[in-house]
């Protein structure tokens, strides 16, 4: 499965929000340095969705706020 995210880094609570058209909006903690975000956005899908880290890869938008996110739910 796959899903467009938008990524808020340094919010100040963590949260995941649906949006209408099925993408997601998370907001984030940690700041967008060292690849923080990116593993803290990857827990938080895994945790959402019930799967390992290991399930979850980010296919696009790596450096972007904007991202494609692969989850492999098998």
């Amino acid at each position: 499965m796959q899903k467009k995210v938008k990524v808020k880094p340094n919010s100040k609570i963590q949260k995941i929000e649906e949006e209408p058209d099925g993408s997601l909006s998370v907001h984030l903690k940690s700041p967008p340095v060292d690849g923080k975000a990116n593993e803290e956005l990857i827990k938080l899908l895994a945790e959402k969705f019930d799967v390992p880290k290991s399930c979850i890869r980010i296919k696009s938008g790596l450096s972007s706020r904007q991202k494609l996110i692969e989850i492999d739910t098998d």
